[in-house]
């Protein structure tokens, strides 16, 4: 282990990143933003081309070329309202070696239309390389790009 990695392994993170709270209002029904989020054929859309597979307990998203960029546990699965898994990300051996945190999806639909579709990343204390890496545009553009796709049918851009 490098001299940075060990001193990243004792590293908090700060307090403002060990909760991330993000809001998003789309234009379209609870089930379709659920589908957006647990099936293949929409992730690939959004979330860098990645391919989500929701199946045996588990949330498993590769990479375009078939890499794994996260493994982890489905913890809650009330469709089309609420989702909620672990978060290791694989594709990066510092982020790796953190512990796990936890992603929360919240879909809440309004009176005007569209949803109010609210993520959590939590439990990002002991993770702060994950905690800088997901902050600012990381979930942003994300849930910029999922809210694109399902208004337009378009994604931002091909991955």
């Amino acid at each position: 282990m490098t001299t940075i990695r060990r001193a990243a392994a004792h590293e908090q993170t700060p307090p403002a990143l060990a909760t991330q709270v993000f809001h998003i209002f789309i234009k379209a029904t609870p089930q379709e933003i659920w589908d957006a989020i647990t099936k293949p054929e929409f992730t690939v859309g959004y979330f860098h081309g990645g391919s989500v597979d929701m199946s045996g307990g588990r949330r498993v998203l590769r990479s375009p070329d078939g890499q794994v960029w996260n493994d982890d546990e489905i913890w809650e699965w009330d469709p089309p309202r609420r989702l909620v898994h672990g978060w290791r990300s694989l594709y990066d051996e510092d982020k790796a070696a953190e512990p796990q945190s936890r992603v929360t999806w919240e879909i809440e639909p309004t009176d005007w239309g569209a949803c109010r579709l609210t993520v959590i990343h939590d439990r990002l204390e002991e993770s702060p390389e994950t905690a800088r890496d997901i902050s600012g545009p990381g979930w942003m553009f994300i849930l910029s790009a999922l809210k694109t796709l399902l208004e337009t049918g378009e994604p931002i851009r091909e991955f």
